[in-house]
């Protein structure tokens, strides 16, 4: 029966948790890591810093951060039977891959059957450096090459990099890259987040909590719009004239068809990650003597925003940040999952830390109680 207080669609605003990890203000514009807010983290911290932070909720000392490299470089490499297994999966999304090989790993990590805290932190620190490596081998192998071994001389970005171009990138594209999984790192309780706790309070494992959250991320609601973006782009052409990009896009607004990268479930303002991805679009752009794509999309926001009053989320200009390194768009919510592990995992050791059964209620609609049972010849 229905209750007198109903639920909002999409638990809209419903708190749900208690968390010390990250804070949001959508009508501020406002993004932050346990206190940091995002724009000093994205121009000063590199990722295994946020990642630090997000696991012990404070920023590392330089040995505590030598201490933290070193074991993600020694966590890169991957099980060869999980390679095998890459190499024979059949044809599929990009998504499909990460999920069955993040769940194949579990069954060769020493701590699979071990949910003490001490565990649970090493497993977080290897998914984290075998999740880019899964995603950097399967767009290596996608392009017809082999397999190649991380470099421990690298760090997260650069090896990612390396692992799937076979080329050491340039300090820019590092950089580029650093500052994108740093902005993606974590977004407060989105819903694969909040897929990772819900999974995690049961008491399950991590990685079977990581897989919950990869099927999540996987759904076009949640992940997948910077792949739109820049398919939107790709169709309009590189050589587009302005004229044409304006009508093309007018035209999808007058049918009110949308144009992904634009606005934001929290966000009443810029996402804050736009910023800087704005930035790094135009700065790769003319690194690479092509600022076409920044260009296309810097006319595209002025449309948007000024006609619909939307302003662009991280994903508008990660599509073309990524495009230019080089980054086949296949693999562009899977990078997406390569940054956001460091924040499941956070949100997963937390709520192992003060566990309780996530266990909600719905508002019953169906037909009134009690019914009248009838035996089955009479019906």
């Amino acid at each position: 029966m229905s209750s007198d207080v109903k639920p909002k669609a999409g638990l809209e605003d419903v708190v749900a948790a208690s968390s010390a990890i990250c804070y949001l203000d959508g009508a501020r514009g406002v993004l932050a890591y346990c206190g940091y807010d995002i724009h000093d983290l994205a121009q000063g911290a590199s990722f295994e810093e946020v990642c630090y932070l997000l696991w012990h909720r404070r920023l590392p000392s330089r040995a505590e951060l030598g201490d933290l490299q070193s074991q993600l470089a020694a966590a890169r490499p991957l099980p060869e039977p999980v390679i095998r297994l890459m190499k024979g999966l059949p044809p599929s999304d990009g998504m499909d891959i990460l999920r069955t090989l993040t769940s194949a790993l579990a069954h060769y990590d020493t701590d699979a059957a071990d949910n003490s805290p001490q565990a649970n932190y090493r497993k977080a620190v290897r998914l984290t450096g075998q999740l880019a490596s899964l995603v950097a081998t399967y767009g290596r192998l996608q392009a017809g090459g082999g397999p190649i071994q991380p470099d421990p001389a690298l760090g997260h970005a650069a090896n990612f990099l390396y692992m799937l171009t076979g080329t050491r990138p340039n300090a820019l594209s590092t950089r580029a890259l650093d500052i994108a999984l740093v902005l993606h790192a974590d977004h407060e309780l989105n819903a694969s987040t909040f897929a990772a706790r819900v999974a995690a309070a049961t008491l399950t494992d991590l990685h079977s909590a990581v897989v919950g959250a990869i099927g999540t991320l996987k759904g076009p609601l949640h992940g997948g719009a910077n792949a739109d973006v820049m398919r939107l782009l790709i169709e309009l052409g590189e050589d587009a004239p302005p004229d044409r990009i304006d009508d093309a896009i007018r035209s999808r607004l007058a049918k009110k068809v949308k144009i992904p990268g634009f606005g934001h479930r929290v966000y009443r303002t810029e996402d804050p990650r736009a910023t800087h991805l704005r930035r790094m679009s135009r700065e790769l752009g003319e690194r690479a003597g092509n600022t076409r794509w920044y260009e296309m999309s810097q006319r595209i926001e002025r449309l948007v925003t000024g006609e619909k009053k939307l302003y662009p989320n991280v994903d508008f200009y990660s599509a073309s940040t990524y495009y230019t390194l080089g980054i086949p768009v296949d693999l562009y919510t899977p990078i997406f999952a390569v940054s956001r592990v460091s924040g499941w995992t956070a949100h997963c050791l937390e709520q192992y830390e003060n566990n309780r059964l996530i266990r909600p209620r719905t508002d019953y609609l169906g037909p009134q109680y009690p019914q009248t049972f009838l035996p089955l010849d009479q019906r």
